[in-house]
C-alpha cells in the first residue's frame, strides 16, 4: 500500500471515531452525514504529509490535522447553501437533506469542534496555531465573500480571480503545510516555504475544479457538472473566454449568459463548445501547470528526508491527474 493511502486511511478511521454530540439529533447528524460521505481528505493529508519530512511518526497528530478537515466541511455545508448545490460529492447537500437553518446551525458547531482539535496542540506552540488558523479561517471567508461580489460584476479580471481562489481555497492548503511543519519543530522559514508550496498546490487544484466542473464524468465527479456554465459562474473559464471570443462566438456566449429561460443541458453543451472552439481547455491546462510546477520547485527547497519529499512530490503528482 502506498504510504499516502496508508495515512489516509488512518484519517478515515479517526473520523468515524470522532465524538460531536448527541442531543438534539438533527444538529450532529448532519456533522456525521458530512464527514462520512468520504473525499479527498487532502487537507488534512497535507498536514500528516508535512509532519513527517523530518521523520516524525503522525500518530499524534491525528486529530490535530482533522481540526482542518472539520473546517473545511463546514465551510462546504454554508457553501452549498449559498450556491444552492443539491450535491455533494454525489450526495444531497445537507441543505437539502435537511434544512437551510439546520446546515447552518451544524455548520456553526463544526466551526467550534475544530477549534476543540486544535486545542490538542502542544502548549508551546498552540498560540501560533490558533492565530495562524485565525487569519487562514477570516481570509477563505474573504474570498467567498469576493466570490459572491463577482455574481454582480459585469467583469472580473484574471488577476482578480486568482487572488480571489487564493483566499477561497489555497491558503487553507497553504495552512495545512505550515501546520505540519509547525507541530514537527520547523523553524519559521521552513515553514514558510512549506505554507508557499500549499498555496501554489491549491491554486492549480481550484482550476483544475473549474476544469472539471465543466468537463468531468459525471458519475466520477460527485458535483453537478456544468453547475458552474448553468449559474454564469465566473471561473477562469469563463472570464477567460470573455477575454477572447469575438464576433459570433462572442455573440453566442452573451447570449448564452443573459437568457433567463433554457434548457441546462442545451446551456451546458452550448458554452462548452464554444470554450472548445477558443481553446480555453488547452489554456486553464496551461495556467494549472504553472501553478503545480511551482509547488513542485517549492517542495525541493523545503527540508526534509528525501523519502519524505518524494511521498509529498508523489501526492501533489496525484493531484495533478485526478479526474474526479
Amino acid at each position: 500500500m502506498h504510504a499516502t493511502e496508508e495515512l489516509r486511511q488512518k484519517l478515515t478511521q479517526r473520523i468515524s471515531q470522532l465524538q460531536y454530540g448527541e442531543n438534539p439529533h438533527n444538529l450532529y447528524e448532519p456533522i456525521r452525514y458530512i464527514m462520512s460521505l468520504g473525499g479527498k481528505r487532502l487537507r488534512p493529508l497535507l498536514v500528516l504529509l508535512s509532519y513527517q519530512l523530518r521523520g516524525a511518526k503522525v500518530d499524534d497528530i491525528v486529530d490535530i490535522a482533522l481540526a482542518v478537515e472539520v473546517f473545511h466541511n463546514f465551510t462546504l455545508m454554508h457553501d452549498d447553501i449559498m450556491d444552492e448545490a443539491p450535491l455533494r460529492r454525489g450526495q444531497p447537500t445537507v441543505h437539502e437533506k435537511w434544512n437551510d437553518t439546520v446546515a447552518i446551525l451544524s455548520g456553526d458547531t463544526m466551526l467550534i469542534k475544530a477549534y476543540d482539535l486544535l486545542l490538542q496542540s502542544p502548549p508551546p506552540m498552540l498560540h501560533k496555531v490558533i492565530s495562524l488558523f485565525n487569519k487562514t479561517a477570516v481570509e477563505v471567508c474573504e474570498g467567498q465573500q469576493i466570490d459572491m461580489n463577482f455574481e454582480s460584476e459585469s467583469t472580473v479580471s484574471e488577476a482578480d480571480y486568482i487572488e480571489m481562489i487564493r483566499l477561497k481555497t489555497a491558503v487553507l492548503l497553504g495552512y495545512s503545510l505550515q501546520l505540519g511543519g509547525l507541530l514537527s519543530g520547523s523553524d519559521d522559514d521552513n515553514q514558510s516555504k512549506l505554507y508557499e508550496v500549499g498555496e501554489k498546490m491549491g491554486i492549480g487544484f481550484q482550476l483544475m475544479d473549474d476544469y472539471l466542473d465543466v468537463y468531468a464524468d459525471q458519475s466520477k465527479f460527485g458535483k453537478q457538472v456544468g453547475g458552474d456554465i448553468i449559474a454564469n459562474k465566473k471561473t477562469y473559464l469563463l472570464i477567460t473566454a470573455l477575454e477572447m471570443a469575438t464576433g459570433e462566438a462572442r455573440e453566442l456566449l452573451e447570449d448564452w449568459l443573459h437568457r433567463q429561460d433554457f434548457d441546462p443541458a442545451a446551456k451546458v453543451a452550448g458554452v462548452r463548445q464554444i470554450y472548445d472552439d477558443i481553446g480555453i481547455p488547452n489554456l486553464i491546462q496551461l495556467k494549472m501547470n504553472y501553478y503545480f510546477d511551482q509547488a513542485f520547485e517549492g517542495i525541493e527547497s523545503v527540508e526534509g528526508s528525501p523519502a519524505g519529499k518524494e511521498v509529498l512530490r508523489t501526492f501533489a503528482n496525484q493531484l495533478m491527474k485526478r479526474d474526479k
